[in-house]
């Protein structure tokens, strides 16, 4: 078999209407990436500044510039700290895309922290190193972070507390034993307050993402706090009053000393956050404090400051009320003289006035009761249905918390049912019901007012409610067995807990006019047995039941039996959940009245099972499958590697997809075929493949290897490396050579890399291959690889190049229909391989087709089963080898079933795990 020939590289723009092209416009005019890799090559600083600023805005607006890694990377050998900073914010956002090339940048950042002149610098380089989460990242940050935690310059230190956490949160055990934890309370008594504000912090988020007690606050280490509160910036401070509160005093005069010597004086400040975090700690020291006129004192002073936070801007209103009703419940003393400040102003916002009523009602008490009265009167005549409602609901808390105005507070609701107005009677009538259980035999002579506005009640829980109050005075009430024939004239379509209350009612009616309504309980108990399907209305139906028809009066004790009433904190929280959510204060908890494992998980990383593992990473793959690698050939004659993107088809291309027709598959190989075909986007992303640690032939070290086999358009193939130069003395004299491989890949000319520079310099190039030149003769195995050497003048290197069968795969377009069918049904159903597994995501066909031709995988034909869609398949490589397959798609579902053979078995194996990483399948066993 001859060999292949060199493969062709254009050498001009492509044709006008290629669309989406990276490089060239429609006139073909070069593009940006191009304009911007020449600006920031260029040796002018100003011109480099102005290139990375154009990047950082692509960048910003969501425009893909990662391909331009390297040349930023070269940028970092500057000493303009402005251009410093825009590489680093570059680095920063492309670090996770591609972590093995951020790697090459290291040296650099290293070199930075041990700046000896510019204290800025130092921070910055630290502060970019821990922004880069990457675990090999770590290794290179620990001594530039133990260097910067002594730092004579406090600016330097500050930011190296902050590093602590987040390395901490990349590597826990390693912080541990390389001591950070240890320095980071050392830094603790610092003589710089943001130091020691930013210590605190870090301390505390440790101490929260590992459920452990990091800070170990005792009074030697308050007494280091409480100089710095007052000297550090405001957030500074709400970090340092935040960690004062989870200290324990042991006595009274502790707790007194540090309120008075730190805390009180924070209650003035203008930041909010600050003020309430002050007023924490205060909530939680007054608990320790025996003095009842301290801690009314104490009271006294918090008033005020709270006063002028409602005088903020709504949101700010709305988080202090929510504070304000934590602390109301805990302290009621403070802010009872204040209620005209919780009255609603006609431009509040909703949840502001919600708000305010829910203080107004925590703050009722005998004195201003009259006030608030009036306050809710008017307030359920509002257009704002939800105030109006909250409005009647708080005015039947009054009742319930205040015994000495409840019979005002039932004036006051009478007023509002007689308006009729739907809404208003509705919420009148739930809180009525709760007034009838905390008052029992008081206020029954209103029930027939209830009674007269049945008709505007539709809400499940008024009708409950009014059920339960026909139910209960079923005696006193004359025509109780009419009423609850109303509401069971519907019964079937009542939700479940009206027709649970319904069926209660009724039986509590049948106990207490046995012979008025013996007919309707019978009727009530054989529809909710035998025609509902709701468990628990079933049950209880039996259950009633059983006992009327045995022991009616064991009936009546348990059905009429006296219920306990209603408490008057009903309405509050409980005294421990309560203590729980005053001491997290100014926090998320405290708005949201929930503890804070309610709504927070256990542990910031959620540990995943080996499944969603892979799943993370086949979505880091196709991800990093989109980002498009710009590369750059320099073949001897001086022709110019141009690639497109791959991944975004023409509209032509999508509406050019193969068919279950011959002329279909024609199509689609003439699409697929000829060198003005975009070449597919790689599977796999540029990876290191030498570390600088790694010796070569000779036992020197220093060189720094990525690449990764690529396709090119036409079908060309080329290795993209990039190298790092970690010696001290530049790097050149490149030459490449290949071992012999089963697909005989080659390069086709000499490694084009320039004079890399010392101590962290890099440069990139793309060596053309060419296929069936070093052909080894043995068959092919997974994973494939290369073996390569590269010669430089500091030694010969040697390295494994890792690449996916796509790689070699021939734009040989589909066999014929025919040719497929004799060769398939010639293969014995025992040596064709068949594999089962699952998409990531629901896909058709006609995805799958186009996306296959991508990488030289050509439809012969498709045809649709019961529930599937089979599309025969074959692929050539560029040896001549041939794949034939079948590949079944379940249309109701991810199930996918490959079937394949060859002439060549052991290109199988290869098949599968190419379609695998092609289409994200994962096969089972795999």
């Amino acid at each position: 078999m001859a060999a292949a020939g060199p493969p062709a590289y254009p050498t001009g723009p492509p044709a006008a209407n290629s669309k989406n092209h990276r490089f060239f416009d429609a006139a073909g005019r070069r593009g940006e990436i191009q304009e911007y890799k020449e600006e920031l090559a260029h040796s002018s600083k100003e011109k480099k500044k102005e290139a990375l600023k154009k990047v950082i805005q692509a960048m910003t607006v969501g425009t893909d510039v990662s391909v331009l890694f390297a040349d930023v990377v070269n940028c970092m050998q500057t000493n303009s700290l402005d251009l410093k900073k825009l590489v680093y914010l570059y680095v920063i956002n492309y670090a996770k895309a591609q972590p093995d090339l951020a790697i090459l940048a290291i040296h650099s950042f290293r070199k930075d922290a041990n700046d000896p002149h510019n204290p800025l610098l130092r921070a910055l380089a630290v502060r970019t190193m821990g922004c880069i989460r990457l675990e090999q990242m770590t290794e290179y940050l620990l001594e530039p972070l133990r260097r910067s935690c002594k730092d004579p310059d406090a600016y330097v230190r500050k930011t190296a507390t902050i590093c602590i956490a987040k390395l901490f949160d990349i590597n826990p055990e390693l912080v541990e034993d390389q001591g950070f934890i240890d320095i980071l309370r050392d830094m603790l008594g610092d003589s710089n307050p943001m130091v020691v504000s930013n210590a605190v912090a870090s301390l505390c988020e440790i101490s929260t993402s590992s459920r452990k007690n990091y800070l170990q606050l005792n009074e030697d280490v308050i007494s280091k706090l409480l100089p710095a509160l007052n000297e550090s910036t405001e957030w500074g401070q709400v970090f340092l009053l935040d960690a004062i509160a989870l200290y324990e005093p042991p006595n009274s005069r502790v707790a007194e000393t540090i309120l008075e010597r730190g805390v009180v004086v924070r209650l003035s400040h203008a930041n909010s956050a600050v003020v309430l975090s002050a007023v924490k700690v205060m909530m939680r020291y007054m608990d320790r404090i025996q003095s009842p006129e301290l801690v009314r004192a104490f009271c006294k002073k918090m008033t005020p400051p709270l006063v002028t936070l409602l005088s903020a801007e709504p949101e700010i209103q709305y988080v202090v009320m929510r504070n304000i009703n934590l602390i109301v419940q805990k302290q009621p003393q403070i802010l009872s003289q204040e209620i005209r400040m919780f009255v609603c102003k006609y431009n509040d916002p909703l949840y502001v006035k919600l708000e305010k009523i829910s203080v107004m009602v925590q703050l009722a008490s005998e004195r201003n009761v009259d006030q608030i009265l009036s306050e809710f009167r008017e307030y359920a005549s509002e257009v704002d249905i939800e105030v109006v409602r909250k409005a009647v609901r708080a005015l039947g808390q009054c009742a319930i918390k205040l015994g000495r105005a409840t019979e005002r507070c039932v004036d006051v609701l009478l007023e509002l049912i007689k308006t009729k107005v739907s809404y208003v009677v509705q919420e009148a009538v739930v809180v009525i019901r709760d007034i009838f259980r905390k008052y029992p035999g008081k206020y029954e002579i209103i029930i027939s007012d209830l009674c007269e506005n049945l008709d505007s009640l539709d809400e499940p829980e008024a009708k409950a409610a009014m059920i339960w109050i026909i139910g209960e005075y079923a005696d006193r009430i004359d025509n109780s067995t009419e009423l609850l024939e109303h509401f069971l004239e519907t019964f079937m379509d009542e939700p479940p807990v009206v027709q649970l209350q319904l069926l209660t009612a009724t039986v509590k009616l049948c106990l207490k006019k046995p012979q008025a309504s013996r007919d309707l309980v019978s009727r009530v108990l054989k529809t909710a047995t035998e025609e509902c399907n709701n468990p628990d209305l079933r049950d209880r139906g039996y259950m009633y039941w059983r006992m009327l028809s045995k022991n009616p009066e064991m009936a009546r004790k348990v059905v009429c039996s006296e219920r306990p009433t209603i408490s008057d904190d009903s309405f509050s929280l409980q005294p421990r959940i309560l203590d729980r959510l005053a001491a997290n204060l100014c926090t998320l908890a405290s708005v949201y009245h929930e503890l804070p494992e309610n709504f927070l998980s256990s542990d910031r990383q959620v540990p995943k099972s080996n499944e969603e593992d892979i799943d993370v990473a086949e979505e880091n793959r196709e991800h990093l499958q989109q980002v498009q690698q710009e590369m750059q050939a320099r073949s001897r004659g001086g022709q110019t590697y141009v690639e497109e993107s791959g991944s975004e088809d023409s509209d032509d291309d999508r509406s050019e997809s193969s068919s279950s027709s011959d002329g279909g598959a024609s199509r689609g190989a003439a699409n697929g075929a000829g060198a003005g075909a975009a070449p597919p986007p790689p599977l796999r992303p540029m990876a290191q493949v030498h570390a600088e640690t790694q010796a070569g032939q000779h036992g020197n070290n220093g060189l720094r290897v990525a690449a990764a086999v690529v396709r090119g358009k036409g079908g060309a193939v080329g290795l993209q490396i990039m190298v790092g130069n970690f010696t001290a003395q530049p790097m050149n004299g490149w030459a490449v050579q290949f071992n012999k491989n089963p697909f005989g890949l080659a390069p086709a000319g000499p490694l084009q890399l320039p004079d890399v520079a010392p101590n962290g310099g890099t440069a990139q190039a793309l060596l053309p291959m060419q296929p069936n030149q070093l052909l080894s003769g043995a068959a092919p195995t997974a994973p494939l690889f290369l073996e390569v050497a590269i010669k430089t003048n500091i030694d010969v290197f040697y390295l494994s190049i890792g690449y996916d069968l796509s790689a070699v795969l021939a734009e040989a377009g589909p066999v014929g229909k025919d040719e497929f069918q004799q060769t398939w049904q010639a293969v014995p159903p025992d040596s064709k391989a068949r594999t089962m597994g699952q998409f990531a995501q629901q896909v058709t066909a006609q995805m799958v087709a186009e996306r296959l031709r991508q990488y030289y995988v050509y439809t012969v034909v498709q045809t649709q089963g019961n529930d599937a869609d089979v599309l025969y398949l074959s692929a050539r490589t560029s040896n001549q080898l041939v794949v034939y397959s079948e590949l079944s798609l379940q249309r109701s579902g991810p199930g996918v079933m490959l079937t394949c053979a060859s002439p060549a078995p052991p290109l199988v194996p290869l098949f599968q795990s190419f379609i695998s990483e092609c289409l994200r399948v994962r096969w089972q066993g795999a």
